[in-house]
């Protein structure tokens, strides 16, 4: 086996990639020495049923193959897959991955475990860690997941992840050739659909600044893991705490997150936003700056980026600064 996966295997480099946790899991990328086990662990009637390109007897080469096209994937932008790997053990107790869609736009969701580990919380577990990294990490908008008809636990962890069932169909299963399976569709949106706002909501004073550099390009930042929008390209700025004006909001937040230095005079007003969101409702002045003191640089974690007004579309935004663009575009 180990000749066979030697030979399919790109060099090295492409076992590397991204290293996930959670508080008893690590997900990493698969590697040579994952064959064994995992042909062990997916050779098993009760997982190949209710997965549509897995036969049943696995093959122990189909194993070595599709590690090999996993790694040869991840290189090629096509898709994410890790073995999942117990923390206290460090033993492997089965795979998740993404499969990429158009552009990265959106991305396929799936997962399989051994059947000694089914019914203890794991799948939940990679599954939400997968869901906040694949937001973070990609410009995606849309997650989708396909579970067989007859697979209420899978259903049931797609929702609790927050997945929302999108329609029903039928699919080929590789252990029963022939036959079209009913199958049950989900999907998961970067944001919710704006909901009305109860009169009760309040309304939510944010400001925001377009800082611009000598060439006219626009400073934004993407909000990393763990932030309710991550991986979304916003500007930066901030909530307007009580007795601050937004010009001083501003001038602390410019602080706080670049740690650079903008005086209130040089802040001009722009435009201001005005969007609902599920539980309240955003208002946000928005200001132009051209000086300030010091160099931008991440201080929360966030990534930036030096963006031209013409490629402002190609970043991914919250719906509140999405309207902004066009204006930006405009004006400078």
């Amino acid at each position: 086996m180990p000749d066979l996966l030697d030979s399919l295997m790109p060099d090295t480099q492409a076992l590397a990639g991204p290293l996930l946790r959670t508080s008893r899991l690590t997900l990493r990328p698969l590697a040579a020495e994952d064959v064994a086990v995992f042909h062990r662990l997916i050779n098993d009637w009760e997982i190949c049923r209710r997965l549509p390109d897995a036969p049943f007897p696995y093959p122990a080469d189909l194993a070595a193959a599709w590690i090999a096209a996993a790694a040869a994937d991840r290189l090629a932008g096509r898709a994410e897959q890790f073995a999942l790997v117990d923390e206290a053990t460090g033993e492997m107790i089965g795979c998740a991955g993404l499969r990429m869609g158009k552009g990265h736009k959106a991305a396929d969701l799936g997962y399989w475990l051994g059947r000694a580990f089914w019914g203890q919380g794991y799948g939940l577990e990679a599954a939400r860690r997968l869901v906040e990294w694949a937001f973070a990490a990609f410009a995606i908008m849309r997650l989708t997941a396909t579970v067989a008809a007859d697979n209420d636990a899978s259903a049931a962890l797609l929702q609790r992840v927050g997945f929302l069932p999108s329609g029903k169909g039928g699919q080929v299963f590789m252990c029963r050739p022939g036959q079209k399976l009913p199958v049950k569709h989900f999907a998961l949106e970067r944001e919710a659909p704006a909901a009305a706002v109860p009169k009760k909501n309040a309304v939510l004073l944010v400001v925001a600044v377009a800082l611009i550099d000598a060439q006219g390009r626009i400073l934004l930042a993407r909000r990393p893991e763990g932030k309710k929008m991550a991986g979304m390209w916003e500007f930066p700025g901030g909530k307007v705490e009580a007795g601050e004006t937004p010009e001083a909001a501003l001038v602390r937040e410019l602080r706080e997150e670049l740690g650079i230095e903008a005086a209130a005079s040089d802040l001009a007003p722009f435009v201001f936003a005005s969007h609902p969101y599920e539980n309240f409702h955003l208002l946000m002045p928005v200001f132009l700056c051209r000086r300030w003191n010091g160099t931008p640089h991440p201080r929360e974690g966030q990534a930036l980026a030096w963006v031209a007004p013409e490629r402002l579309v190609e970043y991914p935004m919250p719906p509140a600064d999405r309207p902004l663009i066009p204006m930006l575009r405009d004006f400078l």
